[in-house]
């Protein structure tokens, strides 16, 4: 009985800890969405070039691991602002449907970008903290608790936390949140609602990037890493209430915690497939999500 219960605590810890990066790319889906109402489908390869960028900057230039998540996140920052000044600034008074075709665009551009820069092989991060003898982390109760699944989950839930007081209690925070809900408002205000979108494309590439760093060490590097990280993350936002932050971070952990389990206990080979059977049973029993709310049309 007791090994059951440290393999089913073993089987949490590690899906909150992937989970968590779902919610980070997740929360860049949300954040999009409720500014320009549009849903930017290359939010997963953000996550695929902050993965790249760790590479190229701590492995190949071999620059100081901290050193290398600043430069890799001002890379990121400038990525996400060029990304809204050439896909979502020209198409900005377009319906979503041009805009939502140019994301997929991007999308496939970045990842053949990647694909010519790096090639196809698989790159393998080293994990940020390693004992002696490959093995980075410590036994509890049973549990394994690796270092790099720590830091993922610890650094989720600081993200989380700092957004929470970041748009309570920060004058720009609110300034942002007042564009996502009403950007005609906003802007009779006097709130630049220009750059405040230019602002939050920014935020949500920072998101993506920093959850590719998180899961570089855990999963190999490759151009198509972002095509999957980023279904399943729209997944996690679908099945938590499009465009809700709480459902997207919820929807992160349980579809990571669904997923862990389904590979333990069915079948490992289908562990891709468990978020997106989740997510059709959300689409058929509750389409509105966890958080999200039914609207109501009059005929």
């Amino acid at each position: 009985m007791f090994e059951s219960l440290s393999m089913n605590g073993q089987l949490v810890f590690a899906g909150l800890a992937i989970g968590g990066v779902y919610g980070l790319v997740a929360l860049g889906f949300v954040m999009i969405f409720r500014a320009t109402n549009v849903v930017n489908f290359a939010q997963g390869e953000f996550a695929m070039l902050g993965a790249y960028f760790l590479v190229a900057l701590w492995q190949g230039l071999k620059l100081n691991y901290f050193a290398a998540i600043v430069v890799a996140l001002l890379m990121m920052a400038a990525v996400g602002l060029l990304f809204e000044i050439t896909v979502y600034y020209p198409l900005r008074n377009r319906s979503f449907l041009p805009v939502i075709i140019a994301t997929i665009g991007a999308s496939i551009m970045f990842q053949n970008g990647a694909l010519a820069i790096f090639g196809p092989s698989p790159e393998k991060v080293r994990p940020v903290i390693q004992t002696v003898g490959g093995i980075g982390g410590i036994t509890l109760a049973g549990v394994f608790f690796d270092y790099q699944y720590v830091i993922t989950l610890v650094v989720t839930l600081l993200l989380v936390g700092l957004q929470y007081l970041f748009f309570e209690y920060t004058i720009l925070g609110k300034k942002m949140q007042a564009t996502s809900q009403d950007k005609d408002m906003a802007r009779l205000l006097g709130i630049p609602v220009v750059f405040m979108i230019a602002l939050t494309f920014i935020y949500s590439s920072l998101l993506g990037g920093l959850g590719g760093m998180l899961v570089a060490p855990i999963f190999f590097v490759t151009h198509k890493m972002g095509a999957t990280l980023g279904l399943k993350a729209f997944a996690a936002t679908i099945c938590g209430g499009f465009g809700d932050v709480r459902g997207a971070i919820l929807g992160g952990l349980a579809l990571g915690v669904i997923e862990s389990f389904g590979a333990a206990y069915i079948s490992a080979i289908y562990k891709d497939g468990y978020s997106f059977l989740v997510l059709m049973l959300f689409l058929l029993l509750r389409p509105h999500g966890i958080f999200g709310e039914k609207v109501a049309e009059k005929a």
